[in-house]
């Protein structure tokens, strides 16, 4: 399809394709039927041309509802489940927001938003809708505590990395993420199984690890997707024993050398890659060798059209998958003038390879130098015996700080061992870090905090 026609997510939705479905830890819809069923009983049309913000309670709703909207509204902003409220009225100032579609219609009886559509399933008999326009995607931006930026997006640039593959052979892929779908990295999954041909099972916040795989294997799921922290969850679970998708794909996080290893382990009949991506570059990359990094010649420019470049560190992209702009009052630009996105995200060249070694915003200081944790931890996670780690910063009398790291013992490892354990860290860092960046401290526990977007809390103490 040429990148200047205007396309719509129900251009893959046809009558031919049958059998594929979106489904969560409660329903299944049919995605065949989509076309003549709506989840808003039947009021799309009045929506055609607003400004509409998506503040749906469950993913499945959002999915339907992001289905019928593009191609209908002139802007979508998708809300994440756990948004701050007081955020709300910023957001909606800054997207121009004229209508909402919920499921919680009493939280907006005051509102002063002009107009409010119910989403509810079932689905209800609907006359198909014919694409009207190119609707803008917004999407929030995350690792902030202040009001999250909005950066605007097509559907061609968000499916941008998903048109350029290849057909995938075989049987269509059922597609699953640990993400939510209204976040960038979840969106990006939605995407690809409405647009593969296949299907989608949803997450669930609230189900339990077990109860989540054990469906995810009778839904036939192939193809999935979490960050590293997401998959480290499972590892340590036991579940993975369970499970046998064909491919496994990590993003949003560094995936170090040690997680790669242990889903290889756990799953060596699969593909394993992850995938470089964010809010406002877009994807940028995808590595499918089974390494940490990714090679040196990939910075310049990929056969896709994405250019990469390095300064001062830090990575730096341009394509045409990247947002278009931050939208809102007081807005700083999205890209240089040369259209180049600085990602934050600090890499380092070893030997012919590139390392992510953290984000430029989540440096700690120690004794006034400067150290990533991300560094500390992907070494202590090459232990054998260790399947999670954090390091922080914490105040010093002495240097103004140290670095202390919480680990995660991997499963079936001999509490009485702690102490020998805890020696082979230290030794493992000496041989490999700088003297400041060696923990002064280490303590095991059971469990370290995720954030909703399925990153390790990086909250120092």
């Amino acid at each position: 399809m040429s990148p200047r026609e205007i396309f719509a997510l129900r251009n893959y939705l046809g009558a031919e394709l049958k059998g594929r479905t979106l489904s969560d830890a409660h329903h299944s819809v049919s995605l065949t039927d989509v076309l003549s069923q709506t989840v808003r009983g039947g009021r799309l049309g009045e929506l055609s041309g607003r400004s509409v913000l998506l503040k749906l309670s469950d993913q499945l709703k959002s999915g339907l509802a992001m289905i019928e909207l593009d191609g209908i509204a002139r802007r979508m902003l998708l809300c994440p489940p756990d948004l701050n409220p007081a955020h709300l009225d910023a957001l909606i100032a800054d997207a121009e927001i004229d209508a909402v579609v919920t499921d919680e219609p009493e939280f907006w009886k005051d509102s002063a938003i002009p107009f409010v559509v119910i989403a509810q399933l079932p689905l209800t008999p609907a006359a198909p809708a014919e694409t009207e326009r190119a609707t803008e995607w917004l999407m929030l931006t995350s690792g902030t505590s202040g009001v999250p930026k909005i950066a605007a997006h097509t559907l061609e640039a968000l499916t941008g990395a998903i048109r350029a593959e290849a057909p995938a052979r075989g049987p269509a892929p059922v597609w699953a993420t640990f993400y939510d779908i209204r976040r960038y990295g979840g969106l990006q999954i939605f995407l690809r199984g409405v647009l593969s041909g296949g299907s989608m099972v949803l997450s669930d916040p609230h189900e339990v690890l077990a109860d989540h795989i054990a469906r995810l294997n009778a839904r036939g799921v192939s193809h999935i997707s979490g960050t590293p922290s997401h998959w480290r969850k499972l590892l340590m679970s036991g579940s993975a024993a369970q499970f046998a998708p064909r491919y496994v794909r990590l993003s949003g996080e560094i995936a170090d050398q040690a997680v790669l290893d242990g889903l290889k382990a756990a799953f060596p009949d699969s593909s394993i890659g992850h995938a470089y991506a964010s809010t406002e570059a877009g994807v940028g990359f995808a590595v499918n060798d089974g390494l940490e990094g990714f090679p040196a010649d990939y910075i310049g420019v990929n056969a896709s059209g994405v250019e990469m470049k390095i300064v001062d560190g830090s990575l730096r992209i341009r394509s045409e998958r990247i947002a278009h702009a931050y939208i809102g009052r007081d807005v700083t630009k999205l890209a240089d003038d040369d259209g180049f996105v600085d990602t934050g995200d600090m890499i380092e060249l070893r030997g012919d390879r590139y390392h992510f070694v953290g984000r430029r915003g989540g440096i700690i200081n120690i004794g006034g130098l400067k150290v990533h944790p991300e560094e500390i931890e992907a070494v202590i996670n090459r232990h054998p015996d260790v399947r999670m780690s954090r390091a922080k910063s914490r105040k010093s009398p002495i240097t103004g700080g140290i670095v202390v790291t919480d680990v995660i013992l991997a499963d079936g490892t001999d509490p009485a061992r702690a102490n020998e354990i805890r020696e082979q860290i230290l030794d493992q860092c000496r041989a490999q870090l700088a003297s400041h960046k060696v923990p002064a401290v280490i303590r095991f526990v059971e469990t370290l905090d995720v954030t909703p977007a399925g990153k390790l809390a990086r909250t120092d103490a």
